[in-house]
């Protein structure tokens, strides 16, 4: 099972995708986690490019990268109380065309760090309607990581909270078994979790902290 991790800041040292690493080590048994490198590439979503026969610089790998993944886990930091322009561009990008588009039923999962108390709580819930407008099947699950710079360890990467890190793990099987089944019964369920978060229920096609 291949995972494809997203992370909304372009910072080199960005909190969200050292979150993305952690996950990597949390993952279920038979799950593999991809970081996409290539979000500062995707050209801004113009409707004139993308009637176009060749999409522009960027946009191919970004939906290549997608549809090549079983599911989703992006990590969204928070720029001004909101979703950072990079991320909503690619989730943009990433809903055309509407009959095809790479994130449609795709599972995802939304995660999120800051240095502030709240873990971009806000960023993550508006990334979430997003998702659900472009047509992707979204965990009704969130993860705050607040206080991130005092969160991972130095030297391994690892969440220092035991229950930040329980949280995640449980994260990642929630959206593994979106993917196969089979694996609800570790999460003790009876049936696959309802992916949709009833707030973000929108018809398909809708269209500062230190990170």
């Amino acid at each position: 099972m291949r995972i494809l991790g997203i992370s909304g800041s372009l910072r080199r040292d960005s909190h969200n995708t050292k979150l993305l690493r952690a996950a990597a080590r949390l993952l279920p048994p038979g799950a593999e986690l991809e970081l996409f490198d290539g979000l500062k590439a995707v050209a801004p979503f113009d409707a004139d490019d993308d009637r176009g026969a060749i999409p522009p610089r960027g946009v191919s790998e970004l939906r290549s990268a997608i549809r090549g993944a079983d599911a989703l886990l992006i990590a969204a930091p928070e720029y001004n109380h909101s979703i950072p322009g990079v991320l909503k561009n690619a989730i943009d990008w990433a809903s055309r065309p509407l009959e095809t588009a790479a994130l449609l039923n795709k599972p995802v999962a939304v995660i999120g760090a800051s240095t502030g108390m709240f873990g971009a709580v806000w960023s993550q819930a508006e990334t979430r309607k997003a998702l659900a407008g472009a047509g992707a099947r979204v965990l009704d699950r969130e993860l705050a990581v607040g206080s991130a710079d005092e969160q991972f360890h130095p030297l391994d990467g690892h969440l220092l909270d035991p229950d930040l890190e329980a949280a995640l793990g449980g994260i990642l099987l929630e959206l593994a078994s979106e993917v196969q089944p089979a694996l609800v019964g570790q999460l003790g369920l009876d049936q696959p979790s309802s992916a949709v978060s009833s707030s973000s229920r929108l018809p398909h096609g809708s269209l500062l902290q230190t990170r």
